[in-house]
């Protein structure tokens, strides 16, 4: 029996661990936790009934401890904020912690649960992006492992497998090129975040999309696969494949390419990081591969979606960089699904924000929390 807490139990991550837990039958949920949708919080505690929820909204926190109090799950303790999110993340009796919250919030959970000696199961990329020196380090310290459930990282890790003797040459990253895909810069410049929103083969968070959309999702997927997979930058290509059936690939020395190809469905991913290394039967979608036609591979459009270009500038530099790409991509895509900017002014508050940072090396987690919280009002700042 596998004892889970799930950070970030209502979005399109959570929803699916869920599902995929449902699927597994021998999975015990021991914690979720939630932004402030205490609707589907309610329903999953009374499914699963866990021994602790953790809301980031004080309010929604409250109401829902009134809630529960009327019920059967009068006894589930419920928490609010940063200080719930990482009792979540510790509670002692839980072995797994799936991270799938929206964000930098993931980072200080994540460390603390890898103090605990919790295994990772990540699927929140900014963890990585912007902690990632420090999350390796102590992962590696704790003996942790962190198993990726990022389809794209998931499949690296797949093709990973067995090969532990043999030295990868490159990995190939793929990418769906977003609804924008052959669009030039001058044909985005008025779109709107309905069509930004509108993913040709995923179906994911408001957020996420966006970053599809802006290729910035690929650029941050850069950026966790040089930390989760030890490698260069400059060993990571990325390749547009719009049909989304390989998910990624391995080239190794020898000029061998492993992959590992599906539909375009996340729990597959989650099912693997949850049961690895064993693979256990379930009944989602299965790849007929005589039906998916012709797979085709391009080269990126890095004039165009310049913050797939920014991405790899910010590990290039290092340190705390990308903890302040990521903080300004952040505020600057709030702002674009708010109609406050533009869907091309998204780069441009990026590249300024980067330019105006001086860069901290050999960083704490505090000194971490304190770039991205500089990244955050900078970009403010450019927005006002």
């Amino acid at each position: 029996m596998k004892r889970i807490s799930i950070l970030g139990s209502t979005g399109s991550i959570g929803t699916q661990t869920i599902e995929v837990c449902r699927n597994l039958k021998d999975i015990n949920i021991e914690a979720i936790t939630a932004n402030s949708n205490i609707d589907i919080v309610e329903k999953q505690a009374e499914e699963f009934r866990p021994k602790l929820i953790a809301i980031m909204n004080y309010d929604k926190a409250e109401e829902l401890k009134e809630r529960l109090s009327k019920t059967t799950m009068s006894n589930i303790k419920v928490l609010s904020g940063m200080e719930g999110l990482v009792e979540a993340a510790t509670i002692e009796s839980a072995d797994t912690v799936v991270v799938s919250v929206v964000g930098n919030i993931g980072i200080k959970p994540t460390y603390e649960a890898i103090n605990c000696k919790k295994e990772i199961a990540l699927a929140t990329k900014e963890v990585m992006v912007s902690g990632g020196s420090l999350i390796t380090n102590e992962a590696e310290k704790n003996g942790v492992r962190i198993l990726p459930i990022d389809s794209e990282h998931s499949a690296i890790f797949q093709s990973l497998q067995g090969n532990s003797m043999n030295k990868i040459h490159k990995i190939i990253l793929t990418a769906s090129g977003g609804p924008f895909r052959g669009r030039k810069k001058d044909e985005l410049i008025n779109v709107t975040a309905k069509e930004a929103l509108k993913h040709p083969n995923w179906d994911m968070g408001a957020k996420i999309t966006i970053d599809s959309a802006t290729m910035m999702n690929k650029g941050l997927e850069v950026i966790e696969a040089k930390w989760l997979f030890n490698v260069d930058v400059s060993q990571i290509q990325v390749v547009v494949h719009p049909q989304s059936i390989l998910h990624s690939a391995v080239e190794y020395e020898d000029g061998a390419v492993i992959g590992q190809m599906g539909v375009p469905d996340m729990k597959v991913p989650i099912s693997y990081a949850l049961t690895y290394p064993n693979r256990i039967a379930n009944d989602f979608e299965k790849l007929d591969i005589t039906k998916v036609g012709t797979l085709t591979f391009e080269e990126p459009d890095f004039e165009t979606f310049q913050c797939l270009d920014l991405a790899y500038s910010a590990i290039k530099t290092g340190g705390t960089m990308p903890a302040v790409l990521n903080a300004a991509n952040e505020i600057a895509v709030a702002a674009f699904l708010k109609g406050e900017i533009g869907f091309m002014d998204i780069p441009n508050i990026i590249k300024n924000t980067m330019g105006a940072y001086t860069v901290k090396y050999n960083y704490s987690i505090d000194e971490l929390l304190q770039s991205d919280k500089w990244g955050r009002q900078y970009a403010k700042s450019i927005l006002k």
